[in-house]
C-alpha cells in the first residue's frame, strides 16, 4: 500500500512539474528544460516578437482580390486577364522614393567607395539625360536630380537594377542604426570599402564594427562569453525590396476602404471609388486625384484654375492618399516592380503571392564549409546552385526560374517540336522571345505599374501593366520600397475559435 502511495506521489509530482513548465515562459513547453538559462545549456528564445518597421512604411493587410484589368483594353493586349489571387500582408512606403532619398544614398557611396571604387558611385547615378526631348524645351530640368527645388520630387532616370541596389543599401543603413540605438555598436564613420556595415556580412561574423555592448552568449561550451546579434534575435528588419506586381496592384486598389465583412461594395477602376478622376466629396469636390495628362496638350490645366497643377512630376506627398494612406499610386511616376514581364504570367504564376522572377542563390563557401570571405566591397558572395545540388529537390530544379513555363526548354515548342539549344545550361528564352527580331521581351524585361505625369487616365488603373528592360530608365518611371510581413497576417488576432 505504501509503495503504491509513493508511486502515486511521484507521478503527481512529475505531473505538477510538467504543468508548471507549460506555464513558465522560461521553461520549454516540450521538455521542461530551462530557456535563456546557462545552467540548462543556454538555449535562447525571445519572448513576444514585434516586427520592427522603419519610418514611412504603411502596413498592408493581405487577403484575396480580383487581380487584372477591369476596364476596356484599349490596346487589345491579352496580358492581364482577371483572376482571383491571395496576397500575404506586407509593408510599403507611403510615398515614392524622392531625389533627396536617393541623394543620401549616393553621398554614402561616395564617402565609402568614392576614392577606391569610383565606378560604384558612377553606376548608381541616375540618368539626367532622360529629360531631354528633341521637340521640347526642358533646360530647367537639366538639374532635376540635384536642384533643391526638386528635392522632394520622385527620383527618375533610375533603372530597375539601381532601384534594387538602393533597397539593399537602405536595409543596411536601417539595421546599422538599430544596433547603434540599442548601444550594441558605436557610430563609426571611418568605414572602408571592404569593411563597412553590411547586414549579411555582420550576420556571417565578417563585420563587427566598434563594439559597445555585445550580447551574452549563454552556451556554456562557447569559448567566447559574448556574441553578435543573430537573425533569430528579431532585432533586424526584414529586407527592403521592390514590391511584386501583385502586391503593388493590391496596395494601389486599397479595397479595405470599401469592403464590409468580405463584401466589396464597389470594384474599383482606380485607387478610389467611381469612374472619374476628381474628388467627389466636399470640401474638395472637383480636385484632381492624381498627376496625369488630361488630354492632347493639356498637362496641368488653365492658368488660374490648374487641374493637377504639375506639368511634370509633383512632390511625393501631393494629392490625396488612397484608403491605405499611400500617395501617388495612380500618377506622378509609374513604378518599377520586382517581376519579370511575360504576357501570360497569369497562366503560370501561383494563386498565392503570384510572382515571376525567382533566382535562388547560395553563399559561396570555403574548403572548411564556412561562408567565403566577403568581396572588396564588403559584401557576401553568392553563386547559383549546381544541378547536382538540386537533383533530389521537388520544389525547384534550377536556380534561375525567370522563364519558368514561358521561355524554358520545356515550353520552347518550335517547328521541330522541341528544339534544344547548343548549350542546354543557357536560357532558351530567345527561342520564344527573340529580342530585336520577334519581340521586345527578354529575361530582363521588368513589370512597370501605374500611370505617370505624361500618361492619359487609362494608365492610372492599377490593373494595367507595362514593361521596360531592367537596365534602362526614363523620365516617367520611379520606385518605392516594400517589405515582407513575418508572422501573423493581422497582428496576431485569433480568427477562428478553438
Amino acid at each position: 500500500m505504501m509503495k503504491n502511495i509513493l508511486k502515486f506521489s511521484l507521478l503527481l509530482s512529475i505531473a505538477l512539474i510538467m504543468s508548471s513548465c507549460a506555464t513558465n515562459t522560461n521553461q520549454s513547453k516540450s521538455t521542461g528544460w530551462g530557456i535563456n538559462d546557462p545552467k540548462w545549456g543556454g538555449f535562447q528564445s525571445m519572448g513576444n516578437y514585434l516586427q520592427p518597421v522603419p519610418l514611412r512604411m504603411v502596413f498592408v493587410e493581405g487577403g484575396t482580390f480580383l487581380m487584372g484589368l477591369n476596364q476596356d483594353n484599349l490596346l487589345y493586349e491579352y496580358d492581364n486577364i482577371t483572376r482571383r489571387v491571395t496576397i500575404s500582408s506586407f509593408y510599403m512606403d507611403e510615398v515614392e522614393t524622392s531625389n533627396q532619398d536617393y541623394q543620401e544614398y549616393l553621398y554614402w557611396l561616395q564617402r565609402i567607395y568614392g576614392q577606391d571604387f569610383p565606378e560604384v558611385v558612377k553606376q548608381a547615378q541616375p540618368d539626367d539625360l532622360v529629360w531631354n526631348d528633341v521637340p521640347s524645351f526642358r533646360d530647367a530640368l537639366a538639374d532635376y536630380f540635384i536642384h533643391p527645388a526638386y528635392k522632394d520630387y520622385p527620383v527618375v532616370g533610375v533603372t530597375w537594377e539601381q532601384a534594387g541596389d538602393y533597397c539593399k543599401w537602405r536595409t543596411d543603413r536601417v539595421n546599422e542604426k538599430i544596433l547603434i540605438d540599442a548601444g550594441i555598436i558605436k557610430l563609426a564613420l571611418a568605414q572602408t570599402p571592404d569593411n563597412n556595415f553590411n547586414t549579411e556580412a555582420y550576420l556571417a561574423g565578417q563585420f563587427t564594427g566598434v563594439v559597445n555592448k555585445s550580447l551574452r552568449d549563454m552556451n556554456p561550451n562557447a569559448t567566447e562569453k559574448t556574441r553578435n546579434v543573430q537573425k533569430r534575435d528579431g532585432i533586424f528588419i526584414e529586407s527592403f525590396r521592390l514590391p511584386t506586381e501583385a502586391e503593388w496592384e493590391y496596395a494601389a486598389l486599397a479595397l479595405q476602404g470599401n469592403t464590409t465583412k468580405e463584401r466589396v461594395l464597389e470594384r474599383r477602376i482606380y485607387s478610389w471609388n467611381g469612374s472619374g478622376v476628381r474628388m467627389a466629396d466636399a470640401p474638395y469636390r472637383g480636385y484632381f486625384m492624381a498627376n496625369f495628362s488630361r488630354g492632347n496638350g493639356d498637362m496641368m490645366g488653365t492658368a488660374g484654375a490648374l487641374n493637377d497643377g504639375a506639368e511634370y512630376t509633383a512632390e511625393v506627398y501631393s494629392y490625396f492618399p488612397n484608403d491605405l494612406g499611400l500617395y501617388n499610386m495612380a500618377g506622378n511616376v509609374a513604378e518599377w516592380c520586382l517581376d519579370v514581364y511575360r504576357p501570360l504570367t497569369f497562366e503560370d504564376a501561383n494563386e498565392l503571392n503570384p510572382f515571376r522572377g525567382n533566382i535562388y542563390k547560395t553563399p559561396e563557401r570555403d574548403e572548411e564549409g564556412q561562408i567565403a570571405e566577403k568581396d572588396d566591397l564588403g559584401r557576401i558572395k553568392y553563386r547559383d546552385f549546381t544541378p547536382e545540388e538540386l537533383a533530389n529537390r521537388t520544389n525547384f530544379k534550377k536556380s534561375d526560374n525567370r522563364n519558368y513555363k514561358d521561355g524554358d526548354l520545356e515550353s520552347a515548342i518550335v517547328d521541330d517540336w522541341l528544339a534544344k539549344p547548343e548549350d542546354e545550361t543557357k536560357s532558351t528564352t530567345s527561342l520564344l522571345y527573340d529580342f530585336g527580331k520577334t519581340s521586345l521581351i527578354s529575361d530582363k524585361s521588368r513589370v512597370v505599374k501605374g500611370g505617370s505625369w505624361k500618361d492619359r487616365a487609362y494608365y492610372l488603373a492599377p490593373g494595367g501593366r507595362r514593361f521596360l528592360e531592367q537596365d534602362q530608365s526614363t523620365d516617367w518611371i520611379g520606385f518605392r520600397c516594400a517589405m515582407s510581413r513575418v508572422g501573423s497576417a493581422n497582428g496576431g488576432q485569433v480568427v477562428s475559435k478553438r
